[in-house]
């Protein structure tokens, strides 16, 4: 069986929208030959020119019969083709007639425009979710998901994260052992489940001038260490009191709670992917045990980790 996979392209495309998505279904072409037929589809066909000034070729839509799944890009040339009727009414025509339709970044706003986000929950890139919001306030926004599938409704967070929708799809489609697989040719985490955050606490911590990014990243690295003030402060061959006070001043938090917020971090990301052992996961990410853990998970996230493990093994 081929599934014809359309993605709707226009002037000002995100380039990683369409190529990201592309090169997941064009991996799951080696282990799984005929599965999808991949194209380009415009309003008008020809050159779809990025926002990058990369160009793809497409087809015109207006003959195309419904594909299985029709994916929108998303990207600064979103706006300007809001108030098309025609986009609006290929999109609606699709969610009749196809399996599903799908969306990355700002694409969302365009299954908002066109009326199938009505009700239901979506996310799309956190930098434009207000704006999304005051648009469609009968959409439930959800910018701290990577992607939510509702239905034959999917949306993705901001670029990268249309690739790990992609990913989930090919495992609806083909199975886990076969995404897997174009997960590992990718070189790509598999898999980051559709809950998990937009936000990384380590791109939050790094000061404009960098003074601790090498820290916080060794940090990241090795968080069954033992991190206190003076090892940190020994790192960045400072004094402990003159290392805490710069450190508050340009990372916004004292250094013990931003080691915390990367342990709890990565404890989630191991729970979400998975990992059923709580004591393990305590271990390897510097807790020491489950219920220091658990003290930590309520103080930053405000939820026991065993809820996460409730999520995974429901997904």
């Amino acid at each position: 069986m081929t599934r014809d996979i359309a993605i709707l392209l226009f002037d000002g495309f995100q380039l990683l929208d369409a190529a990201g998505p592309i090169s997941v279904f064009e991996s799951a072409l080696r282990y799984r030959p005929g599965a999808y037929r991949l194209r380009a589809v415009s309003l008008r066909g020809g050159l779809a020119r990025s926002s990058s000034g990369m160009a793809m070729d497409s087809d015109a839509w207006g003959a195309m019969a419904p594909p299985d799944t029709l994916l929108a890009a998303g990207g600064e040339g979103v706006p300007a083709i809001l108030g098309c009727e025609e986009t609006r009414t290929f999109i609606r025509r699709c969610a009749e007639r196809s399996r599903r339709v799908v969306s990355v970044c700002t694409g969302a706003f365009l299954l908002a425009e066109a009326g199938l986000l009505d009700g239901l929950s979506a996310t799309t890139h956190w930098a434009h979710g207000a704006d999304f919001a005051r648009r469609y306030p009968q959409v439930s926004l959800d910018v701290d998901r990577i992607f939510i599938r509702q239905g034959a409704v999917w949306t993705a967070a901001g670029v990268s994260a249309g690739i790990d929708m992609a990913l989930a799809l090919v495992a609806d489609d083909l199975g886990d052992d076969i995404a897997r697989r174009c997960a590992q040719r990718l070189v790509m985490y598999y898999r980051r489940p559709g809950g998990q955050s937009q936000f990384s606490s380590l791109l939050e911590m790094q000061a404009p001038n960098g003074r601790f990014a090498r820290l916080l990243d060794q940090v990241r690295r090795s968080l069954d260490a033992a991190w206190d003030v003076e090892s940190m402060a020994a790192f960045c061959c400072l004094s402990p009191r003159h290392f805490s006070r710069l450190f508050l001043a340009e990372v916004g938090m004292p250094p013990a709670k931003a080691v915390e917020r990367l342990r709890v971090e990565a404890a989630r990301a191991a729970l979400e992917s998975g990992e059923r052992s709580m004591q393990r996961v305590a271990r390897q990410c510097g807790f020491g045990d489950a219920e220091r853990m658990r003290r930590s998970f309520v103080r930053q996230l405000g939820r026991q980790p065993s809820g996460l493990l409730r999520q995974a093994g429901e997904a």
